[in-house]
């Protein structure tokens, strides 16, 4: 059994298993077009459709892995021109897009081809934490309402690929007609399953001469919301699940009673390693230590070590170049002070039980790409693994394989999942749980001046805490200084809801587990209060951008998704300019559910100074559409608030900038 995937965000995967080799390249023709296709002017079954997939095919071969894609997409409107710019995500470490061709067809049928330059450029990942991606982008010529945009092209992935093999079936647009193929790796057994059912009017996929065969026809277009679960979770798709020592079962228990079996005895295998561990727990701790104490110290020892997995991903020359071998067993690993995510963890459990306290495996299924079902009977789902420590009859959850996680916490994407305990007797099934809220805070303090035309400048510092932590050191742990300062100099920007200027004055703390990450600022906001006559309006929101601009829509379609509950703690004082007067101050509000979300605002005056204290939490994972309207009220009371006014009075005129 090959262990399974860990799912960090950039791209672990399993021991090779196959070489990489070119697919025989698609016919050079494109399909032929119809006479309707270049005329049509809309499509019924999507009213009101800017642009539709007239066609999709995506041909994957398993041996490789390698995929083909071919699209076909009408411009029906004026706002369809933009379908015209083209982008393929990719993961640089790990794929590679070749054969790019694409061209436009005009509606009388003459056709221009796309001879221009492909870049390659960042792209954003929707909803998600650390997950960075390169794309492939061009622009197809005389893209106008009527014309027709087609392009093809493959993406090739490193071995190991072939266990995340599926298809996508939703896409943003409209699919008239989509046609989806597999050659499957023959080397074990495979299985299929569709989570979220098949398009309607859909067939089950068959196998035919070898390959996996499916048609669809009229797929919905997807929608993409803010804070939503991961899209592909949502999507049509169909998952291809591989076996290596397993035989296919309808029977979930008696599955993953069999897998657990399997899991048990090759992880204990790696793990039983007692005198070497012995050793090594000895130059760790010390005897008069309580358990907590040698526990934290081994914590410590471990996720300090070299984690591999969380290098600066290297191309397939530089890993055959630096040829490391696997470590054998956790002896190796410790030996060298180096391992990948998953044998570091190994460590970890041969160390605590080395120690003497009572420590489980567990292997659960990351919330970042899907949500795990037992009855899909997919053991590569469970990609990523923790230790569970009995402590004074409590279980403690702890993850040393993920850098910068504090003791006591695990990364977001690792709570409120299932997890399997293994055991020799078909393994416990239990819930991960979440953190308590106040664990991952964000607390900005700042003392700032307002000068007469209404501008703020001085100090801010921020503390993150926690996951809020744990998330921005993993996400720049490979990055420069000037990468770093750019990173947290941008947040800042997404805050203020109005131009500013902002500079990093220090240099923050992005190697510690368990200290906050703190970072100072020298802070100006142009224009930030109104002028009103002899009156200036001070709005008090000044951090609330992320909050402000949250679920503005009056409808809702996907469910509602948070990564980890946290808490947003603003103290700011403003010292107004000479010769002000504070006039009016706005009441204190309080709103929300004491439990689930929380907002909270108070303005006092002392002299010719406002305190402004903003509190706002959310302790909330995974909600229902069904209830947009009530969260969607919540943020409502947070914008008004927001906006709530202190009004300053002066003497004299205000000065012209």
């Amino acid at each position: 059994m090959t262990l399974p995937i860990r799912r960090t965000g950039i791209g672990t995967f399993l021991a090779a298993l196959m070489m990489v080799f070119e697919a025989p390249a698609h016919s050079a023709d494109w399909l032929p077009i119809t006479p309707e296709d270049l005329q049509m002017t809309k499509e019924p079954k999507a009213p009101g459709a800017a642009a539709i997939y007239l066609y999709r095919q995506v041909d994957r071969d398993d041996n490789g892995p390698d995929s083909y894609f071919y699209s076909r997409v009408k411009i029906l409107t004026e706002e369809g021109r933009k379908y015209g710019d083209v982008e393929i995500p990719f993961n640089k470490g790990t794929e590679r897009v070749t054969g790019i061709e694409a061209r436009t067809i005009r509606p009388d049928g003459s056709i221009v081809k796309f001879d221009g330059t492909v870049y390659e450029k960042p792209v954003a990942v929707a909803n998600s934490r650390g997950t960075k991606l390169l794309a492939k982008t061009f622009t197809l010529p005389e893209v106008l309402p009527g014309c027709i945009v087609e392009y093809r092209y493959r993406l090739q992935e490193q071995v190991g690929y072939v266990f995340d093999s599926h298809w996508i079936l939703s896409q943003e647009l409209f699919t008239r007609y989509g046609k989806f193929s597999l050659v499957p790796y023959p080397e074990f057994g495979l299985q299929w399953s569709w989570p979220q059912g098949l398009p309607q009017g859909s067939t089950q996929p068959v196998k035919d001469r070898g390959k996996i065969r499916l048609e669809v026809h009229d797929v919905p277009a997807f929608v993409t919301e803010q804070l939503m679960p991961p899209a592909n979770e949502l999507k049509y798709r169909v998952d291809f699940i591989y076996l290596e020592d397993l035989s296919p079962q309808t029977d979930p228990v008696k599955f993953w009673a069999a897998f657990d079996k399997t899991a048990f005895k090759k992880i204990n295998r790696f793990v039983d390693e007692p005198k070497a561990m012995q050793r090594a727990v000895a130059e760790i701790v010390d005897a008069a230590d309580s358990p907590e104490v040698k526990l934290r110290k081994i914590y410590a020892r471990v996720v300090q070590m070299h984690n591999t997995s969380f290098d600066r991903q290297k191309s397939e020359e530089e890993t055959k170049r630096e040829n490391v071998k696997s470590a054998h067993d956790v002896e190796d690993v410790w030996n060298r002070k180096s391992g990948d995510s998953f044998e570091l963890t190994f460590l970890f459990l041969g160390l605590t039980r080395a120690a003497g306290l009572q420590a489980d495996l567990a292997l659960i299924s990351t919330r970042d790409r899907y949500f795990f079902q037992k009855r899909l009977m997919n053991p590569r789902q469970l990609n990523s693994n923790l230790v569970i420590v009995t402590l004074d009859g409590k279980d403690l959850f702890l993850d040393p394989g993920v850098p910068f996680t504090p003791f006591g916490l695990l990364p977001w994407y690792e709570t409120g999942v299932a997890a399997l305990r293994l055991n020799d007797k078909g393994g416990t099934w239990l819930s991960v749980p979440m953190p308590p809220v106040a664990a991952s805070r964000i607390e900005r303090k700042a003392v700032l001046k307002m000068n007469r035309g209404g501008a703020l400048s001085g100090k801010l510092t921020i503390r993150y805490t926690g996951l809020e932590a744990a998330w921005r050191r993993v996400e720049e742990r490979n990055e420069d200084d000037t990468d770093r300062k750019q990173f947290l100099e941008a947040q800042i920007r997404g805050s203020v809801p109005s131009g500013i200027d902002v500079k990093l004055t220090n240099t923050p703390d992005w190697n510690s587990a368990e200290e906050p990450l703190v970072v100072e600022y020298d802070l100006e906001v142009p224009g930030w209060a109104a002028t009103a006559g002899q009156r200036q309006l001070l709005k008090v929101g000044l951090f609330g951008n992320e909050d402000d601009r949250t679920f503005e829509h009056m409808t809702r379609i996907q469910p509602m998704y948070w990564d980890f509950p946290y808490q947003r703690s603003d103290d700011i004082v403003i010292e107004m300019p000479a010769g002000s007067k504070i006039s009016s101050l706005p009441k204190s509000q309080t709103a929300g559910s004491s439990s689930l979300y929380n907002y909270n605002l108070a303005a006092e005056a002392h002299d010719n100074t406002v305190h402004l204290k903003r509190d706002f939490s959310i302790n909330m994972l995974l909600v229902e559409a069904k209830y947009y309207p009530t969260i969607r009220d919540f943020f409502q009371t947070v914008r008004t608030g927001d906006e709530e006014q202190v009004v300053v009075a002066r003497d004299n005129p205000v000065a012209q900038n």
